[in-house]
Formats: C-alpha cells, sequence, structure tokens
C-alpha cells in the first residue's frame, strides 16, 4: 500500500521543545533501522525542515517538538535510533535499548536506503519484532525507502518496497530526505494521525468497559408464577 496523499498542509510550530505533559498526552513515534540509513537526517529535517547530510553515529536521540496538526498543537516524541541490530537468517538481534524503545513508542517509520540491500532485509524481522511487542494489527507502521535521489546507485527497486509492505499489510513510501522536504513531513504527518486516531479508539473503549450495565429488571411474569406457585403450596 502506498501513502495516502496528504493535502492539508504539516506546520511546525515555532517552539524549541515541548513542556512535559500527562501520560497520554504525546505522540510518541519510533524510527528504526540499519546504520546509514538517514534515520536522524530525517528526523532533523521534519523537525527543522533543514537537511544536514552528515552525522555521527547516534546513541538514541529523543526529539520532542510541539506541533500542528489539523488545526491542534500535538505534543510529538520522536525517538531516534543507533543502527545497532543484526539480522541472521530472517531473525534481527535487538538491543535491550532498542526493544525498550519498541515498547514505548506507538508508532514507527522502518527506514531502509534505497542503495543499500541489507539495510532493506533488515525491515522485515524489525516489523516482526515490533508486531511481537504490539499484536494490535491497529498499531501504525510506515516502511520508508530513503535516499530515492540516488538512482544511479540503487540496489532496491521501487517495487520491491512496494511488495514487502502489501506483504506485511503497512504502508510504503519512498522519500529523498535531502531533496524533498514535504515527503518527509507527509509520512511523519500521516503516522502521527493514525496514531492519535489509536489514541482516541483506546480512550472510548476504555470508558465503554468503565461503565456499569445496569441489573437486569426481575420478569415479571416470572414473579407472577413463582408468587402462584408458593401461594399453592401453603394452600396444600
Amino acid at each position: 500500500m502506498r501513502l495516502p496523499g496528504m493535502s492539508q498542509p504539516f506546520l511546525l510550530a515555532p517552539i524549541a521543545e515541548c513542556p512535559p505533559g500527562p501520560p497520554g498526552a504525546q505522540v510518541r513515534l519510533a524510527v528504526l533501522g540499519a546504520r546509514g540509513v538517514g534515520k536522524s537526517a530525517m528526523t532533523v529535517r521534519f523537525l527543522t525542515k533543514r537537511f544536514i547530510g552528515d552525522y555521527e553515529p547516534n546513541t538514541g536521540n529523543l526529539y520532542s517538538r510541539l506541533v500542528h496538526l489539523d488545526g491542534d498543537h500535538v505534543a510529538v516524541q520522536i525517538q531516534d535510533t543507533p543502527g545497532c541490530i543484526q539480522v541472521q537468517e530472517d531473525c534481527v538481534q535487538v538491543p535491550d535499548s532498542l526493544s525498550r524503545c519498541v515498547k514505548w513508542a506507538e508508532g514507527f517509520l522502518l527506514v531502509y536506503s534505497i542503495t543499500d540491500y541489507s539495510s532493506y532485509q533488515s525491515v522485515q524481522p524489525l516489523y516482526q519484532h515490533i508486531r511481537k511487542v504490539h499484536p494490535d494489527a491497529r498499531t501504525p507502521i510506515i516502511i520508508v525507502g530513503n535516499k530515492a535521489d540516488l538512482l544511479h546507485a540503487r540496489q532496491v527497486q521501487a517495487k520491491e518496497g512496494l511488495q514487502l509492505a502489501d506483504e506485511l499489510g503497512s504502508l510504503f513510501l519512498e522519500i529523498s530526505t535531502s531533496e524533498d522536504s514535504q515527503g518527509v513531513c507527509d509520512v511523519f504527518q500521516y503516522l502521527c494521525k493514525e496514531v492519535s486516531k489509536l489514541q482516541l479508539a483506546g480512550s472510548t473503549d476504555r470508558r465503554r468497559s468503565s461503565i456499569i450495565p445496569r441489573p437486569k429488571s426481575p420478569n415479571m411474569q416470572d414473579l407472577k408464577r413463582r408468587f402462584k406457585q408458593a401461594l399453592s403450596s401453603k394452600v396444600k
């Protein structure tokens, strides 16, 4: 499945950091993928609209921002994760710190580079790991093929990314973080919306489960029948 088109612009509020809020007030996102696929560049591009090409290998940075989404202010937390996963025979070895991040997050971007086939191969095991932690199929996961501007170095075809996303039941998008700021904003925007909808649905479910059902009123016919039986036994 391809990412649905975005009709409304997504604007960052001019606020550097969002204040801490009550539980559930934040949209918690995680950006996962192999080393060097552009996770940090994507995150910073979304938050600042600037592209920075070179990054030191990160140890896992947490960004917190207040953004405008469909006219509302939404506190968004984004966990940029280190690319320290190892894939062996379609099994992914995930460090404890990354596993904790997966448990913490509510929505996920799985990023690979179209110039690195091994990074593409890490997507499916990562997806499966997320589904073990979040078995609810509604948990939003988007597969992103990054560095789409480097066509001369392409190792992963767009149809391969789309086919994988279809097999996993996920959404797919190819973007160039360096050249397509709007594409980066679109993917984060869509993920924020999906997480917000999931939070709203969960809140509704909790309210419904907290309602104590009224006891059923006695059946009057049954009461009359029992009364007659009691009366007749006394008469006898």
